[in-house]
């Protein structure tokens, strides 16, 4: 592994370790639902950081359901941060519509 990956891997973990601390913060003290979807959505982009680093070392790469030649767990946690992003926007849409 060169400097490089180390850097790539240290990175997205760091950012992403801070990112999700601060959303869990907003959590506490927060119970709007916009803002429960981007935490959400943030804490499930870590997730999906946290299993591809595991598949570049080769632990997660074993997958018994695929998609094609995608394997599901990485189909639905690459997805799955956008689509509570897009959740979040479309409260906040219909509650601007609304007021």
């Amino acid at each position: 592994m060169d400097i490089g990956e180390i850097l790539y891997i240290s990175s997205r973990l760091l950012l992403g370790a801070l990112a999700s601390f601060f959303a869990i913060i907003v959590w506490s003290k927060t119970r709007d639902a916009a803002w429960m979807l981007m935490v959400i959505g943030t804490i499930t982009a870590y997730a999906e950081i946290v299993y591809s680093i595991l598949g570049m070392f080769g632990i997660t790469s074993g997958s018994a359901f695929l998609v094609g030649s995608v394997p599901l767990a990485m189909l639905i946690l690459s997805n799955l941060p956008t689509g509570f992003f897009i959740a979040a926007f479309l409260v906040m849409i219909i509650r601007k519509i609304h007021h």
